[in-house]
């Protein structure tokens, strides 16, 4: 049973189809920590030029997928609420494993810090219970 539903995750951050990559989040401690899920469709927009014949999740999507879980963490925490939350930077990314349709993409996320308006956080895919992409994603709180 989801905390919070892809209806609910709308009214948390800005991000709306076909850009909205969050389906569910399973748990979250706001601040600190987030589980979420992305179940990966064959009619994902993506999928038609990224590749016709063998289609694949583009690493910049899944990277976005990561982020897009931890705005929502960052945006429950009552002084964040209504704002937005953009990329600082991304270090340490790595592609482990290719994500296909049908997928089921989990993430996890912890911020690793946090002052005033600028964070860390440590970020990691898997499906299949295999880690497809680990990432230390940079972020800014405008």
């Amino acid at each position: 049973m989801p905390v919070l539903n892809k209806e609910e995750i709308k009214k948390i951050i800005p991000h709306r189809e076909p850009f909205l990559f969050i389906d569910e989040v399973k748990e979250v401690i706001p601040g600190k920590y987030v589980s979420a899920v992305k179940k990966v469709s064959a009619d994902e927009y993506y999928f038609k030029g990224h590749f016709p014949c063998n289609p694949v999740m583009p690493g910049v999507i899944l990277v976005e997928t990561m982020a897009q879980a931890g705005a929502v963490s960052i945006l429950l925490m009552e002084e964040h609420k209504g704002k937005l939350v953009l990329f600082a930077g991304i270090d340490k990314v790595r592609f482990k494993k290719i994500i296909k349709p049908d997928d089921m993409l989990e993430i996890e996320l912890k911020i690793i810090s946090m002052k005033r308006n600028v964070g860390k956080a440590a970020a990691i895919a898997k499906t299949e219970g295999e880690t497809a992409c680990t990432a230390e994603l940079l972020f800014f709180i405008t």
